[in-house]
């Protein structure tokens, strides 16, 4: 009888454990929004991005800490800006599918007429809460409407995204509340970063990880 309760416990242990880092998987990924939607939560909205740290299981071994790397060097190496706002992802997306229909510019081929194919081309659009949003066409089929907020926008900030990376890695990590430049630095390598010397680039990803563990 012992042996049945330790071998369910194990098997509940290791699944209820695999339902989360299955969950993380269809979180990060696109397939969830509506197409012809791009757009990179984890690197633009701050509710997902604190969505995606508290699911994350406190018993992760090391191969869901390198899914977890992959998954946030995808951020990029750029400077980019954060919607804060009360808009959830689908939300966000049904409002800019619908202005973009209201437009007449829901086909692939006059969504890019209207937004120019070049890379410094793009249209910026308001939603119901106030914020702006950046409109660019994307070269595919599918998912050719990439969208990001605006620079300056209400209810954003702008960060890089090493920032926002490092500060990730070691709230998922460390997470110890007092913050010490070693600790700062025993995740970067994970993330091909070298370590943070200038005290200015320290405090950015100090103020990071209060904005993740506040969402102020």
């Amino acid at each position: 009888m012992y042996i049945f309760k330790v071998l369910a416990i194990a098997i509940y242990t290791f699944y209820h454990h695999f339902l989360h880092i299955v969950y993380l998987c269809n979180m990060i990924s696109e397939l969830h929004l509506p197409e012809p939607i791009l757009f990179n939560p984890l690197k633009h909205h701050l509710g997902f991005i604190r969505e995606f740290v508290r699911m994350i299981p406190e018993d992760h071994n090391t191969t869901d800490q390198k899914d977890i790397i992959r998954e946030l060097k995808h951020i990029g190496t750029s400077v980019m800006d954060v919607y804060t706002g009360v808009l959830q992802v689908n939300d966000i997306c049904k409002e800019v599918i619908s202005h973009v229909k209201e437009k007449g510019f829901s086909t692939r081929e006059i969504f890019s007429d209207w937004t120019g194919k070049g890379m410094k081309d793009f249209r910026i659009i308001q939603l119901s809460d106030g914020s702006q949003w950046t409109l660019k066409y994307h070269e595919n089929c599918l998912r050719y409407l990439h969208i990001f907020p605006a620079r300056g926008s209400m209810h954003s900030f702008r960060v890089k995204s090493n920032t926002l990376k490092s500060a990730l890695l070691y709230y998922i990590l460390v997470g110890k509340d007092f913050i010490t430049g070693d600790d700062l630095n025993k995740v970067r390598p994970l993330l091909g970063l070298s370590p943070v010397r200038d005290p200015v680039d320290a405090k950015a990803i100090t103020e990071m990880i209060e904005i993740l563990r506040t969402g102020e």
